[in-house]
C-alpha cells in the first residue's frame, strides 16, 4: 500500500513509500538534499518498518529538532498505526 506524508520543518515537502506486511519499499522524497535522500532510500529499501524507525527516529538536521530521516520515521510510525 502506498503512503504519502507531508513533512514538517524540513526541506523535503513530502515523502511517499510503499509498505506491505511491515516491509518498506520505494521511498521517494519530494525536495530536500537529493543525493542524501536517494542514498537513504536505497539503503533502507526492503527493511522492516520497526528497524527503520529505530535507526532514523531522532536524527536532527542543523538546529532543527527533526530531519528528513526523522520525518520518514514519523511517517512510517503513522503508517504502522493505520495498517
Amino acid at each position: 500500500m502506498e503512503f504519502v506524508y507531508r513533512t514538517n520543518n524540513v526541506c523535503s515537502a513530502e515523502i511517499r513509500f510503499d509498505m506491505n506486511d511491515n516491509i518498506v519499499t520505494n521511498v521517494r522524497f519530494l525536495g530536500g538534499c537529493n543525493g542524501n535522500l536517494k542514498a537513504i532510500s536505497k539503503l533502507i529499501d526492503g527493511w522492516e518498518a520497526d528497524r527503520i524507525v529505530a535507526v532514523l527516529e531522532g536524527n536532527t538536521c542543523g538546529r532543527r529538532p527533526t530531519s528528513c530521516a526523522d520525518q520518514l520515521a514519523q511517517a512510517i510510525k503513522l503508517a504502522m498505526s493505520k495498517a
